[in-house]
């Protein structure tokens, strides 16, 4: 019998750190495609959010960075809010296998929450906002926290409305034009 291989050890190590911790983790398709219960940063306008973070482990984990996305919405200069794609070179550019998945967590995600980039903008009304309109920026962030982020938000974000998100904005738009041509015939009889 073969012992895993280094990479599968250290995803092992790492996802079972994250589960021993402070947060909550939810495998998915096994243990490198999970999402984590991740809470807004306390003293910036995150704080009191509460988001599902899906997180997707490559093959060659830690020596290429995971893939992290916001599953509920999130008004943030460097996260796309439609897509949840967020944009931090620490992740994507310059990962070292000397980080781990709590330092997402504990640190990465917390500092961009804290500290924008709007010099780099993945939602650039955000950044716009953020930079000209600051307390524009901040009413919106909140409104966003208390729509998409509270608890009661949470609980109802689904992971599969996340990762299919286009197929079904597209089914539901069918849907519902379906729906008008049903209720148009209905009354023509």
């Amino acid at each position: 019998m073969s012992s895993p291989s280094p990479g599968k050890r250290r995803i092992d190590t790492d996802v079972l750190k994250l589960i021993e911790s402070k947060y909550e983790v939810h495998i998915l398709n096994g243990i490198n495609d999970f999402w984590v219960k991740f809470h807004g940063p306390s003293g910036t306008p995150y704080e009191g959010g509460v988001w599902k973070v899906h997180v997707l482990l490559p093959e060659s984990y830690p020596f290429k960075s995971p893939s992290i996305g916001f599953m509920n919405r999130i008004y943030h200069p460097n996260i796309d809010e439609s897509s949840g794609t967020v944009c931090l070179d620490v992740i994507n550019q310059e990962w070292t296998a000397l980080y781990d998945l709590s330092n997402i967590f504990e640190t990465f995600l917390p500092q961009l929450l804290a500290y924008p980039n709007s010099s780099d903008p993945l939602n650039t009304e955000a950044s716009r906002l953020q930079m000209h309109k600051p307390e524009e920026y901040f009413n919106k962030v909140n409104e966003h926290v208390k729509k998409y982020a509270s608890e009661e938000a949470f609980r109802g974000t689904d992971v599969r409305s996340y990762i299919n998100a286009d197929e079904e904005s597209s089914s539901e738009s069918e849907l519902s034009d379906l729906s008008e041509e049903d209720e148009a015939q209905d009354m023509e009889l």
